[in-house]
């Protein structure tokens, strides 16, 4: 079993800044891959970034590559991803999950299949 507790969203300026963190408990950091997604009101969740075990491969939706940098710190338990250049749109509840199983490439990443457990979420609210 994995408990994921997300935190660092607020309400922030368009062009702004947030760092997200998701701390996990119950299993070694090391032992699981970890993705983000968001999802806004009325829309499908949706993928933001994902990081494997190791932290030397990452994965990003094209909606944020270039404006967010996901990384681990795999002694203290903890996922981040730091946003930056924040749109309007980016505005949504941030999830991050916990996958268990071995799998390669971004397809797998990016999937919601691909994960085990969740957390509760975050808000992320962009005003313009």
């Amino acid at each position: 079993q994995v408990q994921l507790v997300e935190s660092g969203g607020g309400l922030v300026q368009a062009g702004g800044s947030l760092r997200l963190s998701c701390a996990a408990s119950g299993r070694a950091l090391s032992s699981i891959a970890i993705g983000w997604f968001r999802q806004a009101p009325g829309k499908e969740r949706e993928f933001v970034a994902a990081i494997n075990r190791s932290g030397g491969n990452t994965y990003y939706a094209d909606s944020v590559k270039g404006r967010s940098t996901i990384s681990r710190d795999n002694p203290k338990n903890t996922v981040y991803v730091q946003m930056n250049s924040l749109k309007p749109e980016d505005t949504a509840v941030y999830y991050c999950a916990a996958g268990v199983q071995y799998y390669s490439g971004s397809y797998a990443y990016s999937n919601e299949g691909s994960y085990d457990y969740w957390g509760r979420g975050t808000q992320v609210t962009v005003s313009s």
